[in-house]
């Protein structure tokens, strides 16, 4: 039986040229589990591979809905498993490639995401409750209600605090009550996760620099220009790192030097997040690299866990 394969890890890490690597060696196919670079136009912000990249791989799951599109973790989970189970069927390797852990759960464990607030408009009323109040309301109101998912989340992470008392006000049980059923229930796939990050942490932070400064070198400011007089920078895409603060700049609401130390800084903390979730995942194998990023020695090593 194959086995899906994971690649997970926190941005700037080489989760993309690890994937590839490994499609390559496995003549498997790629299967995005980023929640921003399903959208269209959001290219250089979502550090979204290129033509060259693709070229290199089958890559499903980029570019499948239009920002401000409501894109939730049970339609990814619908729609990346009929695109796993092709892949399989066909004799290929799933390289599962991504940094959204909560996309990456949904999809492996096959978890129960199907309560959503959509239908009957509670996660626009909690959106616009957000807009008119702050950040610091909504998580008290979780805390209320759910005190260890506020505990877990941060304040300023309003996207999945809106989305825990989403979960509530629609069910009456908290979202932590759906993450202890869900680890009960036996996973979708028997998937090898492997994890990639740099041994030192200065390390990831400098390259989460450097690809912002990159992202600025080569159009970002075009494309967030571009999205918004377009009226299609709403909603969740409008929110996105490097969208939000780009947007500040055109809008004369920040100087350029500040929207990229901007950027660098929720990037980095961003990182950090993403290494505590992965890092609690006692599933994941982690290869590792100090300042010379050697994709041929970290594909060998991914490789001998994969078999």
């Amino acid at each position: 039986m194959i086995k899906p394969v994971v690649v997970c890890g926190p941005t700037a890490s080489g989760k993309t040229a690890l994937a590839i690597a490994l499609a390559q060696r496995l003549d498997g196919e790629i299967v995005s589990a980023d929640s921003m670079q399903i959208y269209r136009g959001m290219d250089i912000g979502t550090a979204k591979p290129d033509r060259r990249e693709r070229s290199m791989a089958v890559h499903h799951m980029i570019d499948v809905a239009e920002p401000g599109e409501s894109f939730s973790a049970a339609r990814y989970s619908a729609e990346a498993s009929c695109i796993t189970d092709d892949i399989i069927a066909r004799g290929k390797t799933p390289i599962i490639c991504g940094g959204t852990g909560l996309y990456i759960n949904a999809l492996i464990n096959g978890t129960d995401f199907a309560v959503s607030g959509d239908d009957n408009g509670i996660r626009a009323k909690l959106e616009n409750e957000y807009h008119s109040t702050s950040a610091e309301h909504m998580h008290k109101r979780l805390r209320a209600v759910d005190p260890e998912s506020a505990e877990r989340l941060h304040i300023n992470d309003v996207k999945r605090v809106i989305r825990a008392l989403e979960v509530y006000e629609s069910t009456g049980k908290t979202i932590t009550e759906y993450n202890r059923l869900s680890k009960t229930v036996k996973p979708r796939y028997d998937a090898i996760f492997i994890g990639i990050a740099p041994y030192e942490r200065q390390i990831l932070y400098d390259r989460i620099n450097r690809r912002v400064d990159v992202m600025l070198s080569i159009g970002l400011e075009a494309e967030v220009r571009l999205l918004y007089e377009s009226g299609r920078l709403i909603n969740t895409a409008a929110q996105a790192i490097g969208y939000k603060e780009m947007l500040a700049y055109i809008r004369d609401e920040a100087s350029l030097a500040e929207a990229a130390e901007l950027i660098k800084q929720k990037s980095r903390n961003y990182a950090k997040r993403q290494l505590t979730w992965f890092k609690s995942d006692k599933r994941v194998n982690w290869v590792g690299y100090d300042t010379d990023f050697d994709i041929d020695g970290l594909c060998q090593k991914a490789t001998s866990f994969v078999r």
